[in-house]
């Protein structure tokens, strides 16, 4: 698109000469014959240069770039007051105060005013290409922005995966063992008490040989849910794959403490459960078999896995004894 130059004169013949002397500047001219229709143009028309007559009626030129400076869109636009008169320095300082940026004297002389057009004209081609440069750098921020929040979305999300299980959203054996050495850490620092629990559900087999896969995977989120809903806002409940649930229970200051909260969820997770696979309604039944190990001060370093262990012990000995029960660790 080529530039505009708006060239301000109140006699017909000044406007013929500069049309004619700027016919080669590689501009669009666009010509008004008083300050009005100037600032009409002006909101209209954006300009690389004003070429302005001073000397008008009724709106001299130090009003019209005085009107023009007081727009914001506009005062940027640089003009030159072209003038026979007002040539003193008094005058003069009163055209720049008003935002003008250079005069010419009239009569005109053709390489003066073609060489202030050609650099006025460039400086605006320059100015142009920096605002296209900082539109598109500000573009591509944008775009950069909106690539690393999706690329952290899918981080979070991969980080998310590796740490929970995939069916039921619950941690995972992973982030499950780092939780468990935190609590033990806190035990230690804190001189806290904390109790696992490893829970097997009684009669999950059946419901995934009776109703098939779909209504076992129905059955576990279910279990999930209702094992999050009973449980402390600082507990934790894991899936560790199966049918095998896994409980950190912090602030458990008495073994009793443990033991009653688990007969609370051993009983919440035998009420029936309706399941809606492939649009039909089954309702199911199944038991929690419950080992409880309360967490006793230890040094060795495998002490996590000493817990665990006693706490599966004490889980296989509910299941030995008639399931659906829980059994605290002796």
């Amino acid at each position: 698109m080529l530039p505009k130059i708006l060239v301000v004169d109140d006699t017909h013949a000044n406007l013929v000469a500069m049309r004619r002397l700027l016919a080669q500047s590689g501009a669009q001219i666009l010509e008004a014959r008083n300050g009005n229709e100037a600032l009409a143009l002006c909101l209209d028309h954006q300009f690389a240069l004003i070429l302005l007559d001073v000397n008008m009626p009724d709106m001299d030129g130090f009003e019209v770039a005085q009107l023009l400076g007081d727009a914001e869109q506009l005062r940027e636009t640089p003009i030159i007051f072209v003038t026979a008169a007002y040539a003193d320095d008094l005058n003069r300082l009163r055209g720049y105060r008003s935002g003008a940026v250079d005069y010419i004297a009239k009569p005109v002389n053709d390489t003066i005013l073609q060489s202030k057009v050609r650099v006025f004209l460039e400086l605006h081609a320059a100015r142009s290409e920096l605002q296209r440069t900082m539109a598109e750098l500000a573009e591509r921020n944008q775009q950069l922005i909106r690539e690393m929040a999706e690329r952290e979305l899918v981080e979070a999300k991969v980080r998310h995966q590796a740490s929970h299980d995939m069916l039921t959203g619950l941690p995972n054996r992973m982030l499950f063992h780092d939780r468990l050495l935190g609590a033990i850490q806190r035990a230690h620092r804190h001189h806290e008490r904390f109790a696992l629990a490893c829970i097997d559900i009684d009669g999950f087999k059946g419901v995934n040989d009776t109703h098939g896969h779909p209504a076992g995977d129905a059955l576990l989120q279910e279990i999930a849910t209702r094992l999050s809903a009973h449980l402390r806002g600082n507990d934790t409940v894991a899936r560790l794959g199966g049918d095998e649930f896994a409980l950190i229970l912090e602030e458990i200051g008495d073994p009793q403490q443990a033991m009653h909260l688990c007969q609370k969820l051993c009983a919440a997770l035998g009420e029936p459960y309706a399941l809606r696979i492939n649009d039909r309604s089954i309702e199911v039944r199944i038991g929690a078999s419950i080992g409880i190990a309360p967490y006793l001060p230890d040094d060795r370093p495998d002490a996590d896995e000493q817990l665990i262990q006693t706490a599966d012990r004490a889980m296989y000995q509910a299941k030995r004894t008639g399931k659906n029960r829980c059994m605290l660790a002796g």
